[in-house]
């Protein structure tokens, strides 16, 4: 089975690191993810720009509407995403729990994705 994962951090911490800090947080995830890619658990993911950049899309009876900024304002903003193949949940908690890194709190929401049978797949 699918599941997302969807991480969460605080983005003034995480710009305070600076580049080289950055780096250092996510070099601490490599050899986890290697291991993923190896056992072709790991199907896709990345890190995403600021919520500055975010693009918000609604529906308001007929109309569309596009507005700057994300959704809602949160103490902590989506980061970025992986897209796993898991067992079952537990499964999808120890690879997610593999990203979890003392040296930058982060929080990762687990989603099981629903297959749709007519979607095309990659």
């Amino acid at each position: 089975m699918k599941y997302m994962m969807l991480t969460y951090l605080d983005e003034n911490a995480w710009a305070a690191l600076g580049e080289d800090g950055q780096r250092r947080v996510m070099a601490e995830c490599g050899p986890h993810l290697q291991k993923l890619l190896k056992e072709g658990k790991f199907l896709a993911g990345a890190p995403l720009f600021p919520t500055s950049t975010a693009t918000t899309l609604r529906l308001q009876g007929a109309r569309r509407t596009v507005t700057d900024g994300p959704f809602a304002e949160t103490r902590e903003q989506l980061g970025g995403y992986g897209l796993i193949e898991a067992a079952d949940l537990d499964d999808a908690i120890a690879v997610a729990g593999g990203f979890l890194n003392p040296s930058f709190p982060t929080s990762i929401e687990i989603r099981p994705v629903v297959d749709l049978p007519d979607a095309p797949s990659h």
